[in-house]
């Protein structure tokens, strides 16, 4: 059994979450030895898709007519590209027929979460679906005192300083602009956002937030992975302010290094994150402003350590095993 593991215009996306769930999964396949190729001149028996172009539809039909298993990795919903870069509004509804178009030449279908299950299933598509993690590098993504330290003298913080830290591509769902708007509100915290995305791209909102001088808010760009496991050792709170997501890595991360963060209270997070008890949550800016004095002035206590088990689930070796019975599974199939 070899896979191929295709993402259309993968280096357009290296930067992003998708970016880094390819990653993951190459990383997957191979702590359980399931052989792999990335070139789709070589020969495979099942084709594992990440992306929803009209390469990856063609190539999937192609494949099937020639009698070879395809595995359709569903990482976008018509809810997570909808408040994305500027006219996503406006394109949801085409994508949401696109992709389920797409989605529905799988033999089988891969989502990170069961939310996102939920979503496709709710989208007429009568595919078999399997909720498996992107999952986390725990060999890199741990608690690690001179991680901190790094973090800090990088940029030029003192111990005393209280650090937010954000992560995400400059568009309008992740949250950016509640973001720099807490940044407004908090002039005694330091706030650093990591990731980037083209400006031209971006709507006015973000823009403008982008675009917002304080003495208290950086936009470090775009970071290696060991940078953004330094800031998560080294900041006092991730803030992960997205609006939506299928299933959203920083948060693992942040929980895989015992960092206590605090969250949006949306669908995708019920079940696995809980308020107080392994993450903060809030509704809107008003509540993270509240919880974020209350988690520094140590009115809430600390509940990183708490989080571990949430990394620790979705470990890559056990994605790796999940996506070895789904690979197994299709190839049983006639």
């Amino acid at each position: 059994m070899k896979v191929l593991l295709y993402t259309e215009g993968e280096k357009m996306f290296s930067n992003s979450g998708l970016g880094k769930a390819i990653k993951h999964q190459m990383k997957a396949l191979e702590s359980v030895k399931v052989p792999y190729t990335t070139n789709k001149k070589d020969d495979y028996d099942i084709v594992h898709i990440n992306f929803y172009g009209p390469n990856s539809y063609f190539l999937a039909k192609k494949a099937r007519r020639k009698g070879k298993k395809v595995v359709y990795h569903a990482h976008s919903t018509e809810e997570d590209f909808r408040n994305g870069f500027i006219f996503c509004k406006q394109l949801a509804p085409l994508f949401k027929k696109w992709i389920t178009k797409c989605y529905s030449l799988g033999d089988v279908i891969v989502t990170p979460t069961p939310y996102s299950k939920r979503l496709l299933e709710g989208y007429g598509i009568t595919k078999k679906i399997y909720d498996i993690s992107n999952g986390i590098e725990l060999d890199l993504f741990k608690k690690d005192g001179k991680a901190r330290e790094r973090f800090r003298k990088k940029y030029n913080l003192s111990e005393d300083d209280k650090v937010i830290i954000g992560i995400g591509l400059y568009i309008e769902r992740k949250g950016i602009v509640d973001f720099v708007e807490l940044a407004k509100r908090l002039p005694e915290y330091k706030f650093i956002w990591f990731g980037y995305s083209p400006l031209s791209a971006a709507t006015k909102d973000v823009r403008k937030a982008v675009n917002t001088k304080l003495p208290n808010l950086l936009f470090a760009g775009y970071v290696p992975q060991e940078v953004i496991r330094d800031a998560m050792n080294g900041c006092d709170i991730y803030l992960f302010p997205t609006f939506e997501e299928t299933e959203g890595i920083p948060i693992i991360e942040a929980c895989a290094c015992k960092t206590t963060a605090i969250i949006r209270d949306i669908p995708i997070f019920e079940g696995w994150l809980e308020d107080g008890v392994n993450v903060y949550k809030a509704k809107n800016v008003d509540e993270f402003e509240d919880k974020i004095k209350k988690i520094i002035n140590k009115e809430l206590p600390l509940i990183g350590d708490k989080a571990y088990k949430i990394a620790l689930d979705r470990d890559i070796k056990k994605v790796g095993k999940q996506l070895k019975e789904v690979y197994e599974e299709v190839m049983e199939k006639k």
